[in-house]
C-alpha cells in the first residue's frame, strides 16, 4: 500500500500544491512553520478523515477559504484509487471515490497510515480520552464499519447525558425513556468494547516486543483495557477486581474479547440500572466506552507517573511500532503508510537508531525533519530508495531522487 500523488487546494498553508511520493522513504525537509507537517496532515486525513494534530476540520482550512480539498492517488497492490475529501465548515463533508460521489465514511481505510509524532507522549501522560481515540483509530484501521458505530455511539450518548440532566431534581422523573436510550447506548458500547478488547489482545505482543527493541533492558511493557465493568472496591476502574453481572453469570471476571457482545451489552445494561440514581445526580453518563482506559505498565508500574521522559517515549514509541506491525500482519497489501512527523529531532541516539531499525524495511515512509542529517543513514539508504522534497512557504518542490544501491 502507498499514495503517489497528493493534491491540495486551500488546506493549511497551501493554496494549491501538488505532490508526488515514490515507495521507499521520502523526506520533506524545511525549517519549522513552513508547512511540512501540513502534508502529512493532508494524507492522514485521507486515511481516517481525522487530523493528528486538531481535533475539527475548521483550523485545517487556509484562511480566508470557504472550503478545502485533499486528494490523492491511492495504490493497493494492482488496484488504483482517487480518493477526495473537500471539507465545508457548517456543512457536511463531501467525498469522492474515482470519479464517483462518496460518503465520506467510505473513504475510511482504503489508505492505512500510522503517524508518529512529539504530540504522542500524551498516549503515556496525557488523559483516557487520548488512549480512547487511539484504541478507536486502530479498531477503524483493523475494522473501517466500526467508524460508524463510533458516530452512532457519540450521538446516542449526547442525546442520554441531555435526558439525565433534564432529570435532576425531578422525584417522579419517568424512566422509561431513559431505558430505550440505555439499551441503544449498550447495544453500540458492546460492539465498541469488544472491538476495542480484541484489538488490544492482538496488539500487546507487538507492543512489548517493539518496547524490548526500542528500550533493551529496561524491562517490558504491557497494555491492557480497563473498562467500566471492571471496578474496585472504592468504585474506580482497577484490573484485579470486577463487578459481577448476569449476563457474564455472576462470575467475577471482566469481559474479555471472547466474550460475546450480547453478553457485554447485558452487561452493561446490569451497571447502568445499577448506577443510575448517581448518573441522574450528576448529569452524566457514568457507563460505557466513553470511560474506558487503556492502562499501560513498565514492569509491574503505571507508566502514567512513575516512567522517566525516555521510558515514556519508548512506551508511545512502542504502541505506534506495535499498531504498524499489527496493520501489517492484516493481511496482502495490508502494511500502512508509516508516517514519522518531526521525531528524530525529539530522540536520544539509542532510540533514534532503534526506531530506523524497526521501520528500515517498511514499503513506505513519510518523513518531516528540519535537515535531512536528521533522518538516520539507514533511512537515507532505504532499499526502496530516497526522495528528498524541499518545503517552503506554499510550496513544496522535487530535489534529485537517490536510487536504490541495487540500480
Amino acid at each position: 500500500m502507498r499514495i503517489s500523488h497528493l493534491h491540495l487546494t486551500d488546506f493549511r498553508s497551501y493554496e494549491v500544491v501538488h505532490v508526488e511520493f515514490g515507495p521507499g522513504v521520502t523526506t520533506l525537509v524545511g525549517r519549522n512553520g513552513h508547512g511540512k507537517t501540513n502534508v502529512v496532515e493532508a494524507v492522514r486525513y485521507l486515511s481516517t478523515l481525522a487530523s493528528h494534530r486538531v481535533a475539527t476540520d475548521a483550523p485545517m482550512l487556509r484562511s480566508g477559504a470557504n472550503r478545502a480539498i485533499v486528494s490523492g492517488r491511492v495504490h493497493r497492490g494492482e488496484r488504483a484509487l482517487t480518493l477526495e475529501v473537500t471539507m465545508i465548515p457548517g456543512k457536511a463533508n463531501q467525498a469522492r471515490l474515482n470519479r464517483g460521489s462518496a460518503k465520506p465514511r467510505d473513504l475510511v481505510g482504503i489508505l492505512r497510515t500510522v503517524v508518529f509524532a512529539p504530540e504522542d507522549l500524551v498516549l503515556v501522560k496525557g488523559d483516557p480520552g487520548t488512549r480512547r481515540s487511539f484504541m478507536d483509530e486502530l479498531c477503524v484501521a483493523l475494522r473501517p464499519a466500526l467508524a460508524a458505530d463510533i458516530a452512532d455511539y457519540d450521538r446516542v450518548l449526547r442525546q442520554r447525558s441531555t435526558l439525565l440532566k433534564s432529570a435532576r431534581g425531578k422525584p417522579h422523573f419517568d424512566g422509561s425513556t431513559l431505558d430505550i436510550w440505555d439499551e441503544k447506548l449498550a447495544d453500540l458500547g458492546a460492539r465498541i468494547m469488544h472491538a476495542r478488547l480484541a484489538a488490544v489482545d492482538a496488539l500487546a505482543p507487538h507492543v512489548n516486543r517493539a518496547y524490548e527493541d526500542v528500550a533493551p533492558g529496561e524491562g517490558t511493557c504491557s497494555i491492557l483495557y480497563t473498562t467500566t465493568l471492571t471496578v474496585s472496591a472504592v468504585g474506580e476502574p482497577d484490573a484485579a477486581q470486577h463487578v459481577a453481572s448476569a449476563a457474564l453469570k455472576a462470575q467475577a471476571v471482566a469481559p474479555t474479547s471472547a466474550t460475546a457482545p450480547a453478553d457485554i451489552g447485558a452487561a452493561l445494561l446490569a451497571r447502568m440500572a445499577q448506577r443510575r440514581s448517581q448518573e441522574i445526580e450528576r448529569g452524566v453518563c457514568l457507563v460505557g466506552p466513553h470511560r474506558d482506559d487503556l492502562a499501560i505498565r513498565i514492569g509491574d508500574l503505571p507508566a502514567k507517573g512513575y516512567a522517566s521522559h525516555g521510558e515514556s517515549w519508548s512506551c508511545a514509541l512502542a504502541l505506534r511500532l506495535g499498531s504498524f506491525a499489527l496493520l501489517s500482519d492484516d493481511g496482502d497489501d495490508a502494511e500502512p503508510v508509516l508516517i514519522l512527523d518531526d521525531v528524530f529531532a525529539e530522540l536520544d541516539t539509542g532510540r533514534r537508531e532503534a526506531l530506523a531499525r524497526r521501520v528500515a524495511d517498511a514499503g513506505q515512509v513519510l518523513i518531516t525533519a528540519a535537515v535531512v542529517e536528521d533522518v538516520p543513514e539507514q533511512l537515507r539508504e532505504h532499499p526502496g530508495g530516497h526522495r528528498i522534497l524541499y518545503v517552503s512557504p506554499g510550496r513544496v518542490s522535487d530535489s534529485a531522487e537517490l536510487r536504490p544501491h541495487d540500480a
